[in-house]
């Protein structure tokens, strides 16, 4: 059976020959680059701080907005406890015993977002951060277009708090969707202490200050 590509082809079936559409839907691209569009949606959002470069944490690549707290920063670098991005480390922190010398956190995170193509893969970045504080979707303006993003993206949002901005063809950004601020949250767990070293480590180079 031959078929050209972009056309309707034939099959041959048992009893006849029946028609079937084969055009391949080109894939939605983003307008901009992914630094871009995450500065222009945390502006958008009204998320004050440093905007990040995109990294992989949780398996997720998001790109975090956070502040450093150049206090504690002071303390840490006085005392020589720089970033400490080993997770197993980390997590010792918050045991009872160790819980009253644990380093201070020294980032504040302002919220964090994911640059996506379609909504499915944004909303599985966003979401493990979302239980901690503020998170957000960025999609291009085709994505949020659909009757998919309408009755499956916007009723599970709101249920996460997300935030989603779009972005059109030109790389303008508008909000689409506020997120829930009235939601529980999560405390500050040993996931969450090791999200906010990695940060941190983010941050001064970022800033190029010294570590320790």
């Amino acid at each position: 059976m031959a078929v050209t590509p972009g056309h309707t082809g034939d099959a041959v079936v048992a009893g006849g020959t029946r028609s079937f559409p084969t055009r391949v839907v080109p894939p939605v691209e983003l307008p901009a680059s992914t630094s871009y569009l995450a500065e222009a949606a945390a502006a958008q959002l009204g998320w004050k701080g440093v905007v990040l470069p995109e990294v992989t944490m949780l398996g997720r690549r998001v790109c975090v907005v956070a502040r450093l707290r150049t206090d504690v920063h002071a303390e840490r670098i006085a005392v020589g406890i720089g970033p400490v991005t080993d997770r197993t480390t980390v997590a010792t922190w918050t045991w009872p015993e160790f819980t009253a010398t644990a380093p201070a956190p020294a980032a504040d995170i302002v919220g964090v977002l994911a640059v996506g193509r379609h909504w499915r893969t944004a909303m599985a970045a966003t979401v493990p951060f979302a239980r901690y504080g503020e998170a957000a979707m960025v999609l291009p303006t085709p994505a949020v277009l659909t009757k998919d993003y309408v009755d499956n993206c916007l009723p599970r949002a709101r249920s996460f708090g997300l935030s989603v901005v779009s972005a059109d063809p030109e790389a303008a950004v508008a909000l689409d969707l506020e997120g829930t601020r009235e939601r529980l949250l999560l405390p500050q767990d040993a996931v969450w202490r090791w999200v906010n070293e990695m940060v941190y480590e983010q941050l001064l180079a970022s800033y190029d200050l010294p570590v320790a």
